[in-house]
């Protein structure tokens, strides 16, 4: 499948002084694994799955600049294959107050990812490296939003800057539903803030409830403020060190209608460095998940790692990731909800035409997991997806 890649803020359209319009148009065709993906209620690790060989979609972000340190932006994805076909990814307002001393700030508003991945820093939370984000990156874009505010103080000296980050939030009370469904998964398709994700056909067998089953995620359920707090140490000329602690605060007896709150927590740690032309990427999350009804607690915790290298060379871009994953149900009776697997993704990208970038990748999963055997397939499970990507930029 073909992909044209996001394009760089040079290429930007700057309908205005104030106004940029940035963003890219993506065509792929697919190879995918005989398990339908878990997007459309499969047991399927990856976007694609089943008879699905392709996709398209158009991402767009607009930034208004509203004065000095004033910036307006909103993400929009364009997916036709998606019910609500239109949906947006983010949309905040950012005060930047970037002067040059050496203590500034910043703030942002509204409703945008977290400050969290060191490898997902393209608009619409997508990898320059790979088509496929790492499993950890793909979890906090399927599950993950900040609906509130963050706030970044930075300190420059000569031994670098250090950056304090700390955010509050609501609206992410369902953080951690698709976690205890489906475990660990690896897509590049972050969730709309107005989506309902789809919930494993099989998860719902086993608890005999209504197999077509759909979670919102950005809802506030129990009133209570979610948090996150970190520090980065950017060093001249070595990388990035970063850490996160992240709570939902969320209440796990709390429920509507349609959904449940989830108690949601972990740490993430991650580092990032150059050696010539060669980036070298590496995080690792731990946490837990927990949800509560009459009569029981399930506690689900988590755990992923992944290291990444990426070589530039001319027009071509040459990488290569190795994730590691597991889940484990405290205190169950068995181990159908547990899981423990891991992936190698290679990726080779050409960036020699104008605006364009052309992808292929190739994804090897092994997974067991005790939800395959209900469902009449082996405990353990070795995936593979092949993708082509045109991806145009503009």
């Amino acid at each position: 499948m073909l992909v044209v890649a996001l394009m760089t803020p040079a290429q930007a359209l700057e309908i205005s002084d104030d106004l940029t319009i940035s963003g890219y148009a993506d065509l792929r065709g697919v190879a995918p694994t005989d398990q339908a993906s878990w997007l459309q209620g499969g047991l399927g690790k990856f976007r694609y799955g089943g008879k699905q060989y392709g996709g398209a979609e158009g991402v767009v972000q607009a930034e208004l600049k509203l004065g000095d340190v004033f910036h307006a932006v909103t993400v929009l994805r364009a997916e036709p294959q998606a019910p609500g076909v239109v949906d947006a990814l983010e949309t905040y307002l950012r005060y930047d107050d970037a002067g040059a001393h050496n203590l500034s700030w910043s703030v942002k508003a509204g409703a945008f990812f977290p400050t969290i991945s060191l490898e997902n820093d393209d608009v619409g939370w997508a990898s320059p490296y790979t088509l496929t984000p790492s499993a950890i990156n793909s979890w906090i874009g399927d599950e993950l939003r900040t609906i509130g505010s963050e706030g970044t103080l930075r300190w420059k000296s000569e031994l670098g800057t250090i950056s304090l980050i700390g955010a509050a939030l609501c609206c992410n009370d369902q953080n951690g539903t698709l976690m205890a469904s489906h475990g660990w998964s690896m897509e590049d398709r972050p969730t709309g803030l107005l989506e309902r994700v789809r919930l494993s056909t099989q998860s719902q067998k086993l608890f005999f409830s209504p197999l077509y089953a759909r979670t919102g995620e950005f809802d506030e359920i129990d009133g209570h403020v979610g948090w996150y707090a970190g520090a980065t140490w950017t060093l001249p000329d070595w990388g990035k060190i970063s850490v996160i602690r992240y709570d939902n605060e969320g209440n796990p007896h709390a429920r509507t209608a349609r959904d449940t709150g989830w108690d949601t927590r972990f740490w993430s740690v991650g580092a990032r460095t150059n050696l010539g032309p060669v980036v070298l990427i590496a995080q690792g999350m731990r946490g837990s998940t927990i949800v509560a009804g009459p009569g029981f607690v399930a506690n689900t915790k988590f755990q992923s790692a992944f290291g990444l290298a990426s070589y530039d060379l001319g027009d071509f871009r040459f990488s290569l990731r190795e994730d590691l994953f597991a889940t484990r149900r405290a205190g169950a009776v068995n181990n159908m909800w547990s899981e423990d697997g891991d992936a190698t993704t290679g990726a080779i990208s050409f960036t020699g035409i104008d605006r364009f970038r052309i992808t292929a990748e190739l994804i090897r999963m092994n997974s067991r997991r005790g939800e395959y055997v209900p469902a009449g397939l082996s405990l353990h499970r070795t995936d593979r997806q092949f993708q082509l990507d045109v991806r145009y930029f503009f």
